[in-house]
């Protein structure tokens, strides 16, 4: 089900509203056809967003205003508008699932900013979730045993970590596999890694850490 608002046009809206909801903002079409394929309709609905977000740490209201892309998620949250804050009735949750890369952690920290100068609201309350897909699979092999182990690593000194580990339990490399974004990972690793609630890489975001946002990102 599709909501009817003029600049939501594309959000894949759940079948329920409220308590239990979430909304998953991720980078652009291809990201939001793979992550629908393995969501929970009834509950999750899939907002895709078009190209890097305005800086609206800096900018005017009406800048914000003028906004595509920060209407069209305040459409699929139920506010008011971009820069008038509200309840959000519509979900419970917003999950950023950004690709695993450099444009993906500036896009979500451009929407971080964007949330906690107009929308603080749904950090304050606890609302906001950063998703972390993953950006290379390792799967190991024990000569000694047989078995064979798949890790996943979120960053790159997460990767580095897995690596040492391996070195040091004699473990063999049988495949490395690097992921571009949401749409190169294997469905069921999408769903158990990013989607699935009791299963994913997710963490509240709180003001401390938009804090540390705002330092690195605010005048970007």
């Amino acid at each position: 089900m599709y909501y009817k608002g003029q600049s939501s046009a594309r959000l894949q809206d759940s079948t329920q509203r409220g308590n239990g909801t979430e909304l998953l903002v991720v980078e652009g079409e291809s990201a939001a056809r793979s992550v629908a394929a393995v969501r929970h309709a009834q509950l999750q609905g899939v907002l895709p967003l078009q190209g890097k977000p305005l800086n609206a740490w800096q900018a005017t209201e009406a800048r914000v205003l003028a906004s595509p892309l920060y209407q069209q998620l305040a459409d699929a949250l139920g506010l008011p508008n971009a820069v008038q804050q509200g309840d959000a009735p519509r979900y419970e949750k917003l999950l950023l699932l950004l690709d695993p890369d450099a444009d993906g952690i500036h896009i979500g920290a451009l929407l971080l900013l964007y949330l906690w100068r107009w929308q603080p609201q749904l950090i304050l309350q606890q609302r906001v979730w950063m998703v972390r897909a993953p950006m290379v699979s390792l799967e190991m092999l024990d000569a000694d045993t047989g078995e064979i182990s798949f890790h996943h690593a979120y960053t790159p000194a997460h990767a580095r970590e897995l690596q040492q580990h391996r070195e040091s339990q004699g473990l063999a490399l049988r495949m490395r596999h690097g992921y571009r974004g949401l749409g190169s990972l294997p469905s069921e690793l999408l769903h158990d890694s990013c989607v699935h609630p009791d299963t994913r890489q997710a963490s509240v975001v709180t003001p401390d850490e938009v804090q540390l946002v705002i330092e690195v990102f605010g005048g970007a």
